[in-house]
């Protein structure tokens, strides 16, 4: 493929036209961008059985529209998921359990990550199970469709610090969904 590796471990394949995340991409990447291509899926599985020591990771200006994170195992390192300016309106954190209806915890969902972005999607709502991202400090889901804030939205992130949710079209903020959040700063 066109990507080009920098200094810093810096695999850069942005501008490349590219619609899949390449294979065969070295695991020992520390940034990796697919910025500005043509990318539809992005599934953490693909084949990639071994962990990346991947700590940033750009997936913005693409063409995703579903996105499930609960196959996320191979990124431990994780720290930046950057997932701005696509057409997401499907994005899962949690795995539905069919029996009761209620969400299972996923262990070990990216453990580290403390920056999730979905600026400028097509998010009606605030992904459910965001909760499961134990080290999550910073969510953006600016310009998206969201319309509620739900008493659950937020539950379980206790270290979250900013959450930035404007130009949505938010109606209803339920009067305690923000209330565990005890290191929050900036809303």
């Amino acid at each position: 493929s066109d990507c080009r590796w920098g200094e810093e471990l810096l695999l850069n394949c942005s501008f490349t036209g590219i619609s899949t995340i390449p294979e065969g991409i070295s695991q020992t990447a520390i940034t990796a961008d697919f910025s500005y291509n043509n990318i539809k899926t992005f599934l953490c599985t693909d084949g990639r059985n071994k962990e990346w020591m991947l700590k940033h990771l750009n997936l913005s200006n693409n063409l995703i529209s579903e996105l499930s994170l609960t196959t996320c195992r191979n990124l431990p390192a994780l720290e930046t998921l950057i997932l701005d300016g696509n057409a997401i309106h499907i994005f899962t954190l949690d795995i539905p359990t069919p029996a009761h209806g209620s969400y299972g915890k996923a262990d070990r969902l990216l453990p580290a990550l403390k920056v999730l972005s979905v600026e400028r999607n097509k998010l009606n709502t605030v992904p459910r199970g965001l909760g499961l991202l134990q080290s999550l400090q910073t969510v953006r889901m600016s310009s998206n469709g969201i319309q509620h804030i739900d008493l659950n939205d937020f539950q379980n992130c206790s270290q979250l610090k900013d959450i930035d949710l404007q130009n949505n079209h938010i109606t209803k903020i339920h009067p305690d969904a923000f209330r565990e959040l005890n290191k929050l700063q900036v809303v």
